[in-house]
């Protein structure tokens, strides 16, 4: 594998000095992108451009092309782990992701599993595809949900406001999401193990649906299984560690309890003050965040003031990671998230400089 040209991120999830605040976006290959909408099509549907190792590569090297990011994230889709265990996954134009077995009868959750890894090879490959196509530009970013994200979707059936069929599970059944969740965290763990093993230099865990849990809750069934997948994972490779980043979003209660799981870094939401996290977590951890994702559907100066309000409330101490409070709008302006990313580069150099 080639020397990385830019660590810029390892070193601030490692919360060393860094020259500047490195950046990269949540779902930054994704539908804002002109380049990218032509690729979809070209593949026919989502799932068959998810399963291409050769147009994941495309579309993941997309944004480098246009934007000065400090990463590349792989092009994947959490419910591929539960797609694997044979819940049959399909995107609906509209409607977003549908399994077509929901796992909700005491036999169903018995027969669950953590999948075979071969039916995630497409996933690997893509990794390795990846990892090879950067030639040590930036790090390559791997991830997966979170065993209690992944269990809604299973449980549900699809995405929700409030999950109903998940939280009956959880207050009338809580054996049963258990045992759910501790195949969920076998799983996980395999899968982005798989991934440093194919080249992955950075992991990060989206617990996307957690913050719909009561405090109580939170730790029981989210937390712990987040846990459980920090402690099961390879943190060295390649002679240097792999960090990894949690992010729950509506997480802002409990980032004490985030910061001491085993991470290396706490995704915020743009919900959480960022003055108010470092004040609770110190140098524990990094913090990764955290741009309302709706700013970037204003112009480009508009945009350009609130990422420079973003980065003065982190301040130029080191341990900051520039992202977005969860992933970027398809309505996202390009040119505004050009004018995000020059002020980011410019305007943190600035302020460390003067420090």
């Amino acid at each position: 594998m080639s020397p990385l040209a830019n660590d810029t991120l390892l070193r601030a999830l490692a919360r060393e000095r860094t020259e500047y605040t490195p950046l990269w976006l949540m779902r930054q290959a994704g539908r804002y992108l002109p380049e990218y909408n032509l690729t979809r099509a070209r593949a026919g549907s989502f799932l068959a451009l998810m399963r291409s190792p050769e147009l994941c590569v495309e579309v993941a090297l997309q944004p480098l092309e246009r934007y000065r990011l400090d990463a590349a994230i792989v092009f994947s889709d959490i419910l591929a782990v539960p797609d694997a265990m044979g819940l049959g996954l399909r995107f609906t134009e509209g409607e977003g992701p549908r399994f077509a077995h929901p796992v909700r009868e005491e036999q169903e959750v018995a027969r669950l599993a953590a999948p075979d890894p071969a039916s995630l090879a497409y996933v690997m490959d893509a990794v390795r595809a990846t990892r090879r196509a950067l030639a040590g530009r930036v790090p390559l970013i791997g991830f997966a949900g979170s065993p209690y994200t992944l269990a809604c979707y299973m449980v549900e059936g699809a995405a929700s406001e409030d999950f109903p069929a998940l939280k009956r599970m959880l207050y009338a059944r809580p054996d049963l999401l258990h045992r759910i969740l501790e195949v969920n965290a076998q799983a996980v763990a395999d899968c982005l193990n798989a991934q440093v093993e194919a080249g992955a230099q950075v992991l990060m865990l989206f617990d996307t649906w957690g913050g719909n849990l009561s405090a109580a809750a939170y730790e029981e069934f989210s937390l712990a299984y987040s846990r459980r997948v920090f402690e099961s994972l390879a943190r060295e490779s390649e002679g240097r560690r792999v960090p990894v980043i949690l992010y729950t979003r509506g997480g802002g209660n409990w980032l004490e309890a985030m910061a001491a799981s085993g991470c290396d870094a706490v995704g915020l939401d743009w919900t959480v003050d960022p003055r108010d996290a470092r004040r609770r977590i110190g140098q524990r951890v990094a913090l990764q965040g955290n741009l309302d994702p709706a700013a970037l559907l204003a112009p480009p100066e508009q945009a350009r003031t609130e990422a420079r309000r973003v980065l003065e409330a982190f301040g130029p101490a080191p341990g900051h990671v520039f992202n977005l409070g969860h992933g970027i709008s398809p309505l996202a302006n390009p040119e505004s998230v050009a004018a995000v990313v020059d002020e980011v580069r410019t305007h943190s150099r600035k302020m460390r400089s003067q420090s």
